[in-house]
Formats: C-alpha cells, sequence, structure tokens
C-alpha cells in the first residue's frame, strides 16, 4: 500500500513557477481561511450572525454557492481547494478508503498514517508559493502532515504527541514562551465541544505568526461549526450559534493581520468545503451485503468479505472483493441499491469521471461502486441487525452528498487588497480557489484543472 503511494510522488519539476513577466508578491499576504461545514446558504440567512464575512462579502467578491469535490467531505476537499484538481488527479479520494489486499479500512483523516508528500499526487498552490520564494504556514490544515514547503505549520492531527512530532518545532516553543497553550491540543482533540478552544488557539497561533513571523500564505482550517451541525444538525438553534462563534474568530484574524507588516496589502479567502444535510436515518449497506452472503459474520465480528462497504457520511464506497465474479455483483448491487430507500444515485465506474473520482484500474484504492445518499439519510459501516435502513435514535447531520444540491453547496468570499468590490460570482466550482489564489500572489498553478476568477481581479 505505502509502495503504492510512494511511486504516486510528484516530482518537483511538476511545481508551478511564478507566470512570464509576473513577480511573487513577497509584500503582501494572502489569508485562506477554511471554515469547516459553513454551508452556503447561512450567507443569505437572516437567522445566521454573519457580520465579519458578510462585510467581507460587500467589500470583495462572493460566490452564490461553493460546488465541492465529491464526495464532499473534509480531507478530499481541502485538498481540492489548493490544488484545483479533483480527487481522481490529487489521490485523496475520500476521508479513508479499503485497502483490497488486507480488506482493512485505511484512514487518511485526520493523517494517522501518511506524509503530505505520500497522498497529494498533484503540485498545491503552498509548493508553487514556497517554490517561489514566499514564506508558507498551515495552521491544521488537512493532508498536511511533514509538508516541506510549508515554512510554519502543525498539521490537522489528535494526540498529545502530533504536534511536536510533526510541528515546526521552534515556532512550539515560541507559542509556549508567549503563553499560548499549545501543549491543550491533544486534549482538546479528544473533549466534546473541544472545536471552541482549538479554533480559538489556532486564530492565536495565527496572531503570533503576523507578529513575529509574517507569512505570504497562511492557510488555517476552523473546525467547530462542523462538529456542532453533526451533532445537532443545520440550522439547528446550536448550528446558529457556532457560526456566529466562527465569524466572531474571522473577526479576530482580520484585526489580526493589521498587526502584520503586510497589513494594508492583505486578502482574505474564506472557504468552506462543503454544506450540510440534516439525517434522521442510516443505510446500512453492509447489512444488506451481509443478507446476500457477501459478507460474513462470526460471533459478531467481520468473516469474509467478499464485498464490503466504506461511508463518507453522505455517499459511500462499495468495494468488490471476488474477482472472478466482480461484475455479476456489481449489476446485482446496482439493482439492490437503487431499489433501497434513501438512496438517491448508484454510480458505476463509466460515469466515475463525472464526479471526479478515479477508476479501480486508475487507482486500486477506488471503490467499484459510488453510492450517494438523499437528504435525511446517511450511509453506516454498520453490519448488525436486519434492517439495511434504521431511524437514527436522535436527529444530527452530515455531508459526503453529491455536491449539486443547494444545501451541500459551501462558502466563499474573497476581500482585500487586489480583489474588487461588491463581485458576484454566481455558483463557483472549488477548482477555482487554488488558481485565484496563485494569481492574487503573483504565481502561477498550471497543474490545475480550474481557472483564476479574474473578473475579482484589480490588476491582469
Amino acid at each position: 500500500m505505502r509502495s503504492f503511494l510512494a511511486r504516486c510522488l510528484f516530482a518537483a519539476a511538476a511545481i508551478a513557477a511564478p507566470a512570464a513577466g509576473a513577480e511573487p508578491h513577497k509584500d503582501g499576504c494572502l489569508v485562506l481561511v477554511s471554515v469547516d461545514g459553513l454551508a452556503g446558504f447561512y450567507l443569505d440567512d437572516p437567522k445566521a450572525d454573519l457580520p465579519t464575512l458578510r462585510r467581507l462579502a460587500r467589500e470583495g467578491a462572493r460566490a452564490e454557492g461553493l460546488v465541492c469535490s465529491f464526495p464532499s467531505v473534509t480531507w478530499p476537499n481541502h485538498t481540492t481547494l489548493v490544488t484545483g484538481v479533483p480527487p481522481a488527479r490529487h489521490g485523496v479520494i475520500g476521508n479513508n478508503y479499503l485497502d483490497r489486499e488486507s480488506g482493512s479500512k485505511v484512514p487518511f483523516i485526520p493523517d494517522p498514517l501518511f506524509d503530505k508528500d505520500e497522498i497529494v499526487r498533484s503540485p498545491t498552490v503552498y509548493d508553487a508559493a514556497h517554490d517561489a520564494g514566499l514564506v508558507t504556514a498551515g495552521i491544521v490544515w488537512p493532508a498536511t502532515r511533514n509538508a516541506k514547503t510549508l515554512d510554519w505549520t502543525v498539521p490537522d492531527m489528535f494526540g498529545d504527541e502530533a504536534w511536536p512530532q510533526y510541528g515546526t518545532r521552534p515556532w512550539l516553543a515560541e507559542l509556549t514562551a508567549a503563553g499560548i497553550p499549545v501543549d491543550r491540543h491533544g486534549a482538546w482533540t479528544r473533549e466534546q465541544g473541544g472545536g471552541v478552544p482549538r479554533d480559538w488557539l489556532y486564530t492565536r497561533m495565527a496572531r503570533h505568526l503576523f507578529e513575529h513571523h509574517p507569512p505570504n500564505l497562511l492557510m488555517i482550517h476552523l473546525v467547530e461549526v462542523d462538529h456542532v451541525q453533526h451533532k445537532h444538525g443545520p440550522r439547528s438553534p446550536e448550528a446558529y450559534w457556532s457560526v456566529s462563534y466562527a465569524d466572531d474568530r474571522l473577526h479576530d484574524l482580520v484585526e489580526f493581520a493589521k498587526r502584520s507588516p503586510y497589513g494594508e496589502k492583505t486578502t482574505f479567502v474564506i472557504a468552506s468545503d462543503h454544506g450540510f444535510f440534516p439525517i434522521e436515518h442510516d443505510i446500512r449497506p453492509n447489512v444488506l451485503l451481509r443478507q446476500k452472503g457477501l459478507l460474513t459474520v462470526e460471533d459478531g465480528k467481520l468473516g469474509e468479505k467478499r464485498a464490503f462497504a466504506v461511508s463518507q457520511g453522505g455517499g459511500c464506497m462499495i468495494y468488490i472483493l471476488d474477482d472472478e465474479r466482480r461484475a455479476e455483483i456489481a449489476a446485482e448491487l446496482t439493482e439492490a441499491f437503487e431499489s433501497l430507500e434513501g438512496v438517491a444515485a448508484v454510480i458505476g465506474p463509466d460515469d466515475f469521471a463525472s464526479i471526479g473520482q478515479p477508476t479501480r484500474a486508475e487507482d486500486p484504492r477506488a471503490p467499484d461502486l459510488w453510492l450517494s445518499a438523499k437528504s435525511g439519510y446517511a450511509f453506516s459501516d454498520d453490519h448488525s441487525g436486519e434492517a439495511p435502513v434504521a431511524r437514527r435514535a436522535a436527529r444530527g447531520g452530515t455531508h459526503g452528498y453529491l455536491p449539486g444540491d443547494p444545501d451541500m453547496l459551501g462558502s466563499l468570499v474573497i476581500s482585500g487588497y487586489g480583489v474588487k468590490s461588491g463581485v458576484s460570482l454566481g455558483r463557483v466550482s472549488n477548482l477555482d480557489v487554488a488558481p485565484t489564489i496563485a494569481a492574487l500572489l503573483g504565481i502561477s498553478l498550471p497543474s490545475a484543472d480550474g481557472k483564476p476568477l479574474t473578473k475579482i481581479l484589480k490588476w491582469p
């Protein structure tokens, strides 16, 4: 498995160089803020208290919705935001996947196994910025463990030893000396509601960078909106509190950025990785697979796997491990899942390119079928019980679905130095975010499939 990933490392020569005639902007700063799970609909919802984000939108540009990558989950979409290519090209195909040889799930989230260069196959905008001589920083940006092109970094990882092992140690020592409690991060990742102090901590770490090590590109990931909506669902009272809390942290970042030497030349790109659906029912594909004899359970433990489902929230991977009967099983399961309550789409390999996913022939980690659920339903890996679809004990929320539904759209606001005021972008693909950042930094990212949003730029 790791040998396959190692073969997929991109060549250093592929990293973008500055465009001909352009100069990297070494006298400014671009801040990419991901507010995890901030659905695009909140920006126009009068119940959502978002004064800072709405002011930045008025003063700059906004999308009417950001079309995310499928599955609309955290690790693939954060990687798309910085590469400008879909999961089929950048390689982070889900939050996890199934290793066909061992039959075990392999996690990408939260970077417990792989360094960035082992899983991200396409050049990133921070690679290009670093290669152009710009100073780069990442605060809990997904899929950046041991990223060589981040000058100042702490990865989006859990546990007490993650930051000391994979973060920038001299910076961590400075933060500790300054009284910023980076040593508490591991404990906060284990606590229910720990996203509240985490988001506060991340913005204080950003302040320290602005004051002492001003970056030209800073990526920061805020997490609590996602946590709250998973538990309580979107548009719940708790969800409205969480988006207000995120806006407060965004206000902090805007104020802190003024303390940087680049304060007058700071640009903010605020994006989210997905929207949110409410969920009331679980779809359990592995129960159906068990009932069809494709999955055995002995004494409550999984036995032989001739097929297996790996949930991505509102999306699901179906792996067929019986090589001799793969086509026959795929046809049988397609028919079964198409008629299963709550399933919105069954997607076969011929259509994987249309959803930005690789086929098994292109990537052995890829499934044989993809499923997407309807709003109100989410997939579960559970293999127990007799009902493939069951009502949940409590209402919640999730994401991972096909990205076209209005409630699954993310947010995008771009404001500050170099950005025209009052620009409405309509719907925008998240493929366009990385090349737009590159244009604002005065560099290029030719590997991106997306295009710069040139209508927002004050200069060519």
